[in-house]
């Protein structure tokens, strides 16, 4: 299951023709309504388990298994290469009002500058550029106005430092399917252990990485495990449907990523060893095969990179991931790394198996599939 980068197995001009004619052709007709499915409401997580490591885990290596989430250590081997995503949740919901009176919900996407934010905006009307937003930050007021918008998301001029304001008064940005306000378990809870405080950015969990605890990832490092990190910051267009008709149609969100040489230099090892690179999550996936699209070497910046069926991976061997929404783009990710009906195969299972869904439900464990 192995996959180094070079050297590549030898074929013929015609097999070459013939298979990257068959790629373009399944990427271009694929439909987005295939990737839709009945999920029960009551397979929704609306909150963790007692301890992370409780959840459940479906492996699908060389065969299926229902596992407990603690048994993945034994689905690792000395000289493997476990890939963490370890930004951190910054609490991204903002409630405030128009200078009209009029209530306004912010949803932070991403920091532009030192005074400009990029969010989503909820409100009773429309909102117009110019609009003067207020919230009470201490004894006083702050103030943003609407100076631009990005297809979907508004531009916000702040009048003192947003991260600041955020920080001090916004609330932990739970997904709207979890149906509920975000309580003090969620404080600690919708945040990976290892999440970096100094990168404080992202509107959305990794939530594959919430299933590690500090003892099980040292039992991982005692197994001689190597351990590497990349820095994704999730934004709320995570949870975005894909819309059109044709998922070549979909523009994926973009995301702000940094793969530096540090990890870089472990794959190529790992690689140069025969070993597995087991990435955590659909976002340590899009950083990783961003940064190594022609050859490996670090990156930083944003990533417009739209994994669907017909992408050939370059460097994931394994993936852990949660179980995801029907017609997302992380739904599509998954079966391109595995293979359509493997995916759908794999989703039957786990719902007749009543396992738990979404960013507070169970994982699953899976190789990829060359098509």
């Amino acid at each position: 299951m192995n996959r180094a980068r070079l050297p590549i197995p030898p074929m013929g001009p015609r097999d070459h023709c013939s298979r990257v004619q068959h790629l373009l052709e399944l990427r271009a007709c694929m439909k987005t309504k295939k990737f839709n499915y009945d999920l029960p409401k009551h397979l929704i997580a609306q909150y963790p388990t007692k301890n992370r490591t409780d959840s459940r885990l479906l492996v699908a290596l060389d065969c299926v298994k229902h596992e407990k989430f603690k048994s993945i250590v034994n689905y690792f081997n000395a000289g493997d290469l476990l890939v963490l995503n370890h930004t951190s949740v910054i609490p991204a919901r903002l409630f405030g009002e128009k200078i009209t009176g009029g209530k306004v919900e912010v949803l932070l996407e991403r920091f532009l500058d030192a005074n400009r934010t990029l969010v989503q905006l909820k409100s009773s009307r429309a909102t117009k550029e110019l609009t003067e937003l207020f919230f009470i930050h201490g004894n006083h007021r702050v103030s943003a106005k609407v100076t631009g918008r990005r297809n979907n998301f508004f531009i916000l001029d702040w009048s003192s430092d947003p991260h600041d304001i955020f920080l001090s008064l916004g609330q932990i940005p739970l997904p709207s399917y979890m149906q509920r306000a975000p309580e003090k378990i969620d404080e600690e809870r919708y945040e990976t252990i290892y999440a970096n405080p100094d990168k404080k950015e992202s509107v959305a969990a990794p939530t594959a990485g919430m299933h590690f605890d500090s003892s099980l990832l040292k039992e991982i490092e005692d197994k001689g495990v190597t351990i590497g990190y990349i820095n994704l910051q999730v934004g709320a267009g995570t949870f975005q449907p894909v819309k059109t008709e044709n998922i070549s149609d979909h523009v994926i969100h973009k995301e702000l990523i940094e793969v530096d040489l540090t990890l870089i230099n472990q794959i190529k090892e790992t690689k140069s060893k025969g070993k597995k690179v087991i990435a955590v999550g659909t976002t340590s996936v899009r950083a990783i095969e961003t940064a190594c699209q022609l050859e490996y070497q670090p990156f930083k910046g944003e990533t417009d990179l739209f994994i669907y069926p017909g992408y050939e991976f370059k460097v994931v061997d394994c993936m852990l991931t949660n179980f995801h929404l029907p017609k997302s783009s992380l739904l599509m990710l998954v079966a391109a790394f595995i293979g359509y009906e493997q995916m759908m195969n794999l989703y039957n299972l786990a719902i007749a198996k009543e396992y738990r869904f979404l960013s507070y439900g169970d994982a699953m464990l899976i190789k990829y599939h060359e098509i």
